[in-house]
């Protein structure tokens, strides 16, 4: 069963000699293959929908990119801390463990 037709997902034609029409969607997809459904054996729709969703929460939430300024969002609903101020020259961090431990959620320590 194709990926799509599980998670309900209708697609359009790419148009024909633009191969980088849809190049974010290709971007992500590679992404999802490659960090997420090559590391688990799935074991019903709902194993491969709940498996998905937490990767897209951490994919558009936790990770660090360019787009959130490669400061993540604190919480769901909560914005973003500015750079942290260094007080005694350390920083400490939290590592929330994102699908069994496949990726890490570093946030800042209270």
């Amino acid at each position: 069963m194709w990926l799509g037709e599980v998670l309900h997902i209708k697609g359009i034609p790419i148009p024909y000699g633009a191969p980088n029409a849809a190049a974010h969607v290709e971007r992500f997809m590679g992404s999802l293959k490659r960090e997420c459904l090559n590391h688990f054996i799935f074991l019903s729709e709902d194993h491969l929908r709940r498996t998905v969703s937490t990767y897209v929460n951490y994919y558009n939430g936790a990770r660090p990119h360019q787009g959130i300024e490669g400061i993540p969002e604190c919480g769901p609903g909560l914005p973003r801390v500015s750079r942290p101020a260094i007080e005694d020259g350390s920083i400490k961090f939290v590592a929330h463990p994102v699908l069994g431990g496949l990726h890490h959620d570093y946030r800042l320590a209270a």
